[in-house]
């Protein structure tokens, strides 16, 4: 919820206004509080759609026949007057989520719930039908879900009310997804009937029994094709229901059942709506009634030479389209959570603004610490740029919890987070263990949980289906053998070897495996085990240097055995192309292998920003904030968890702007659609849940006992093909 603006009312028609929920084309929705006590939403529609007559007359006629409904599980028109200059309608207000939300937090519903829900909606229905009313936008949105049963919202009004071009010829009426066909069939709009809110009724049915729409998704048009030709998507509808619901979605609605016969099916609408929600639904609900207790009344206001309004994008128009679902749903969710200080504009008065809390779980205390201190210290300096702009939406905040990079410690942690409602994302560990001892956590919480610092293999955690609340905000680790792989292509040779180190577990497997697919066209690659328990490598370096490689990876996890690697590859008189994965990147490594590290390549999936153009604001402004010098280098990972949590703010701030509750789920849907462009790299996701840009490997070439950044694989490659042809025209 957004506070009143100068040029709002304090009151309408004895309703004290508390903030605004939602605004569109037509109007604005506010929340209310009647002389009673009682809250409401209060939708009060702009002068200058009321100058139409026409508006007015569907406006005073729907108006009327909606007080008309006192059935228990409709939202309740408390008032009207269309007869106003700027017309008003005043419903109750049900401080629960809507279907939609409820679907995406916890997955399809049971079938008792579901039974439930529907025999009460299509008693709602019923209701409208007898009273000479049509929906024509029965979806999940429009249904909240209150303790005591759910309340349909939206009876059709926003629809007819909303511009002339939504009834007009050659306009479709509904959403599309939960439309009937003769709704998509513009042509034949004047058949929507009753039958028309059966069908919706039916395909809402199918959704909260599967958590999928039965018609799919995607374009409009394509999702229009299949509501109209195609059957639709019940395999997952269970067999005691499947029946009815197929009933509701017969294309001809002569077929389809009346509401109060899907009623007379489903089971008792009129008694005690009980227990009927799932676990944690009715806490959540709880929770929601209690924060709007807290709500301040604003001061009353005079209206004095109010500004014209803005004109409004088509966007919008269409999100306005829809506040009074708004209203009852999540729209309000922004200011119950807990809310912080904002600025106002040039000479205004300060702003409120929502508070969103953003966890830390990082090592700050292990053998990983400075990599936890620099994630902590981007996330940190992230935040406090996004809360130093002025157009954010709302406020960020930081929690951190240092696990030191131990499973047994980093459980209780995960827990606490997921129990704590305020904490929207969590940023992630620095070791596989720690992600594999908590991601369960984090899944059963739906809680997203976002690394910068770790890979895994996807195979090992089956939690990783559906809907993964775990994000690797970096390319898959089985290919960061590419800054070798590459160079070795470059230079043209002919054979190369891998040294699996059987002590890093499938990791060693799929790096050996990725790089010999690589390379497999260019370089004829042979590999050669290292078992778990010894530290003898000398086997394997000598039947690779007996192959004739004329480049060696070494493909595993530890720093003290690609050190002992390295030292056997000098001792033997190596001096060709060497190469590793960042893991190795420890002190240890080049304490154990000394100057025999001199000129390996090293795959990272992070960046060097000081070396990094585009991250030249981003270098100055961390040196400043954490007191460093003008030469001092950059904590690893600070960049990508500074981009991570920005990233995160974007898909919050898309969350908001599209009028969506700030729900944990709804987080991490968005954060698999997103697309972003950090200082470091571009950040996103592909259908299968693997981080899209994976051609974004960075490359690190030992240097005087210090890893020096290249750039990304095709810079480095570049500058390797460059050096290669000026060598060739010199001669040497």
């Amino acid at each position: 919820m957004q506070p009143l603006r100068k040029a709002d009312p304090s009151a309408i028609a004895g309703y004290r206004l508390l903030g605004r929920l939602g605004a569109g084309g037509m109007g604005v929705v506010f929340l209310a509080r009647s002389g009673g006590g009682a809250l409401a939403a209060l939708k009060l529609i702009r002068a200058e759609h009321a100058a139409d007559p026409g508006f007015r007359v569907r406006f005073r006629r729907e108006a009327r026949a909606a007080e008309r409904i006192t059935g228990r599980w409709v939202v309740r028109v408390l008032g009207a007057d269309p007869e106003a200059r700027e017309p008003w309608l005043a419903t109750e207000f049900v401080p629960g989520p809507s279907l939609a939300e409820a679907v995406a937090l916890h997955g399809a519903l049971p079938e008792p719930t579901v039974r439930a829900l529907g025999a009460r909606l299509a008693s709602a229905l019923g209701d409208m039908h007898a009273a000479g009313l049509v929906h024509r936008d029965v979806k999940p949105g429009n249904v909240l879900l209150a303790l005591d049963g759910p309340r349909l919202i939206d009876f059709g009004i926003a629809r007819s009310a909303g511009a002339t071009a939504l009834t007009a010829t050659d306009a479709m009426i509904g959403t599309p997804g939960f439309l009937a066909p003769e709704q998509a069939r513009v042509a034949g709009a004047s058949e929507v009937g009753p039958a028309s809110d059966v069908f919706s009724l039916g395909c809402v049915l199918a959704y909260a029994l599967t958590g999928e729409r039965p018609f799919g998704t995607g374009a409009v048009a394509a999702v229009v094709y299949r509501t109209v030709h195609e059957e639709p998507d019940l395999d997952e509808v269970p067999d005691t229901v499947l029946p009815l619901v197929r009933a509701c979605l017969a294309k001809d609605p002569a077929d389809r059942p009346t509401a109060l016969e899907v009623r007379a099916v489903l089971g008792d609408a009129d008694g005690p709506a009980g227990d009927w929600l799932p676990a944690g639904l009715p806490a959540l609900i709880a929770q929601r009634s209690s924060r709007v207790l807290d709500l301040p009344v604003p001061e009353p206001t005079m209206l004095s030479n109010a500004e014209e309004p803005k004109r409004t994008s088509r966007r919008n128009v269409l999100i306005g389209g829809a506040a009074a679902a708004v209203a009852g749903a999540g729209g309000f969710t922004a200011y119950l959570t807990t809310r912080g200080p904002g600025v106002g504009g040039p000479g205004g008065p300060p702003r409120t603004l929502a508070t969103y809390t953003l966890g830390i779980q990082t090592d700050l205390s292990g053998a990983r610490k400075a990599d936890g201190r620099g994630q902590e210290r981007g996330a940190r300096l992230a935040v406090e740029t996004f809360n130093a702009r002025a157009d954010r939406p709302f406020d960020l905040a930081v929690k951190v919890r240092d696990d030191g990079g131990v499973p047994s410690r980093a459980v209780p942690l995960a827990e606490a987070f997921g129990k704590d409602g305020s904490v929207l994302a969590v940023l992630g560990p620095t070791t596989p263990e720690v992600v594999l001892a908590t991601v369960d956590i984090y899944q059963r919480n739906m809680l997203a949980l976002a690394t910068v610092a770790t890979g895994i293999n996807y195979e090992s955690i089956p939690q990783l289906q559906g809907t993964p609340a775990y994000f690797e905000m970096r390319p898959l680790h089985d290919l960061l053998h590419m800054a070798f792989s590459t160079i070795s292509i470059v230079r043209k040779q002919h054979r190369a070897a891998v040294i699996e180190d059987k002590a890093s577990g499938n990791f060693a497997w799929y790096n050996a495996r990725s790089a010999q697919t690589t390379m497999g066209a260019d370089v004829e690659v042979s590999r050669h085990p290292v078992a778990a328990d010894t530290e003898d490598f000398g086997p394997a370096v000598r039947a690779a240097l007996a192959a004739g490689a004329e480049g060696v990876l070494y493909a595993g996890l530890s720093p003290r055995r690609a050190g002992l690697c390295a030292r056997e590859l000098r001792a033997r008189g190596y001096k060709g192309l060497c190469g590793s994965v960042e893991y190795v990147l420890e002190p240890e490594f080049f304490e154990v292998a000394g100057a025999a590290a001199e000129g390996w390549y090293v795959g990272t999936t992070y960046v060097d920003p000081a070396l990094t153009p585009a991250a030249k604001a981003f270098t100055a402004a961390y040196r400043t904030r954490w007191g460093l010098s003008g030469s001092a280098p950059v904590d690893r990972y600070a960049v990508e968890a500074y981009d991570v949590v920005l990233a995160v703010a974007e898909a919050m701030r898309s969350l908001a702007k599209d009028g969506l509750a700030m729900e944990r789920s709804a987080l991490v849907r968005r954060l698999r659609e997103l697309t972003y462009q950090g200082v470091a790299k571009k950040y996103g996701y592909d259908n299968a849940k693997a981080f899209r840009f994976m051609d974004r490997v960075f490359v690190h070439r030992i240097e005087r006992g210090a890893a020096r950044f290249l750039g990304d694989v095709e810079k480095a490659t570049d500058a390797e093909r460059a050096a290669r042809k000026k060598q060739q025209t010199s001669g040497g």
